[in-house]
């Protein structure tokens, strides 16, 4: 048993040191998605994406979870928008689901992250943020944001975010500088 115990405390630091495969999967992106744009395009369903050299904030995290841990969000987002339209924003004035479009805004990502429990308490200081963790904030004035927590921190020890919020998808230090609305951990 001791020895068992010793073993398994020799490699808990060795595991803490893998990257995070959602974090792997977002740098991927990284000088390939060289361009931020917005526009409405009509995807395949499922599996649909924009062009791979361009795309918003929330394309880094679609992609990301896709190649990492098999989560089509845009499946999943419109399978449940479908089931319980009245439970997502209305932000948009649509009378049903768009499978083009949905599980491409940060306020509808926010709210299925939170219906499928991977919500985390919003607290101040940057240590409850793990790589690989989910975190939405306000870009002001009011535009909503979604970042990937990065396994890289500042040399104080803050994490970078990996990101597109306008010039491509990037790793940046950038966690405090906008108001935090959500931090979600996908199991």
């Amino acid at each position: 048993m001791k020895t068992l115990l010793i073993a398994i405390a020799f490699l808990l630091p060795l595991a803490a040191l893998a990257e995070s495969p959602i974090v792997s999967a977002a740098r991927s992106q990284i000088g390939v998605t060289t361009s931020y744009d917005p526009s409405y395009v009509s995807l395949d369903y499922p599996g649909g994406d924009v062009p791979e050299h361009c795309g918003v904030c929330t394309d880094v995290i679609v992609r990301a979870l896709r190649k990492a841990i098999n989560l089509d969000l845009q499946k999943a987002l419109h399978e449940d928008m479908k089931a319980n339209f009245s439970a997502y924003p209305k932000i948009w004035k649509l009378k049903r689901p768009d499978k083009s479009i949905d599980h491409r805004r940060v306020p509808n990502l926010r709210r299925y992250f939170k219906r499928k429990g991977y919500s985390l308490p919003v607290k101040s200081g940057t240590t409850q943020y793990l790589p690989g963790d989910l975190v939405t904030c306000t870009v002001p004035p009011h535009l909503p944001h979604i970042m990937v927590v990065s396994d890289k921190k500042t040399a104080k020890g803050i994490p970078l975010v990996i990101h597109n919020i306008g010039s491509g998808t990037k790793e940046e230090d950038r966690l405090t500088d906008f108001k935090i609305t959500g931090h979600y951990r996908v199991k």
